[in-house]
């Protein structure tokens, strides 16, 4: 039954998130893509995640034990810091770290979270900020 619960509210906020983005009003065209795309794309892909939540729910539903909620409050946490130090640092460097983070938070080693840190934060930049042009921050050391 948590399952479905879990799945009505946070089909309640792909709603409004598209509701959202179709009320969202840009002056111009300064991406080909646009602000919409990315958010709307993930509404989609969340809102079919909770229809396959209705419609087969898990019958076995184990609660986390209270590792497994500190866990869940620290990456909250981490996300939090991303989204302030975003900026700041940049997309680069603030993706890395917060890999290295998650990384090791959830049992990896550091060599792996080091590596697959920077592969993300470089590579993701290139990929948006390059091929897709897509504007992201560099962050103010690199100025």
């Amino acid at each position: 039954m948590s399952d479905r619960i879990f799945a009505v509210v946070w089909l309640a906020v792909c709603a409004l998130i598209a509701v959202q983005m179709q009320q969202l009003e840009i002056p111009f065209s300064y991406e080909p893509v646009g602000p919409k795309a990315f958010p709307s794309l993930l509404a989609g892909l969340m809102a079919l995640c909770c229809i396959y939540l209705l419609v087969k729910p898990d019958t076995d539903i184990q609660w986390p034990d209270a590792s497994g909620i500190r866990k869940g409050l620290v990456l909250i946490a981490v996300l939090f810091g991303y989204a302030i130090l975003f900026e700041q640092l940049g997309f680069p460097l603030a993706t890395a770290l917060m890999v290295v983070v998650v990384s090791r938070l959830f049992g990896g080693s550091w060599l792996n979270g080091l590596i697959t840190g920077v592969l993300t934060g470089v590579l993701g930049y290139l990929f948006f900020d390059r091929l897709l042009q897509v504007t992201l921050p560099i962050g103010q050391l690199w100025r």
